[in-house]
């Protein structure tokens, strides 16, 4: 499995995962699925979009972008979505430190999650186990696709 620059070929696979997550209801804040337009036009708005490939097939993305602009334009923000199929194969791992490493070399100091969900467990303890560091909770920051709300825990490292 390598972590490489997303292409044009890979956005039908891409969209496929990121709407897994947000038809989840349960990570990314996103209500609208992508389809072949909406997904070229988000991925292409990004700073950087990686893929986790293995033989054309793709399992898992990230993208990076800037959190902010002017004077707080040195930090940035990242979503990471891995294919329910390949989930605990350490995919998120990979792409969490590839994130990492891109952000560094595109000249952001710091990575900060804005809106992590308290019952996200696994991301929380990777992140955790990475570097990051929780900002704090903010109560019910996140309405679940069930309609009910959630604590969100922003999360930041210092690259």
């Amino acid at each position: 499995m390598k972590i490489r620059k997303y292409n044009e070929n890979d956005i039908p696979q891409m969209n496929d995962i990121w709407n897994e997550v947000v038809e989840d209801g349960i990570a990314f804040p996103q209500e609208e699925l992508l389809n072949v337009a909406t997904g070229k036009a988000f991925f292409s708005s990004q700073s950087f979009c990686g893929v986790a490939e293995e033989d054309g097939k793709i399992f898992g993305l990230y993208i990076l972008h800037p959190n902010n602009v002017g004077r707080c334009g040195h930090i940035c923000n990242a979503s990471y979505a891995v294919s329910s199929s390949h989930r605990g194969k350490h995919i998120g791992e990979m792409l969490v430190t590839h994130c990492i490493e891109t952000a560094k070399s595109l000249g952001f100091g710091i990575l900060q999650f804005n809106a992590v969900v308290e019952s996200n467990i696994h991301a929380r303890h990777l992140y955790e186990r990475l570097g990051f560091i929780q900002l704090g909770t903010i109560p019910k920051g996140f309405r679940m696709k069930d309609r009910h709300f959630e604590n969100i825990c922003p999360y930041y490292i210092e690259l």
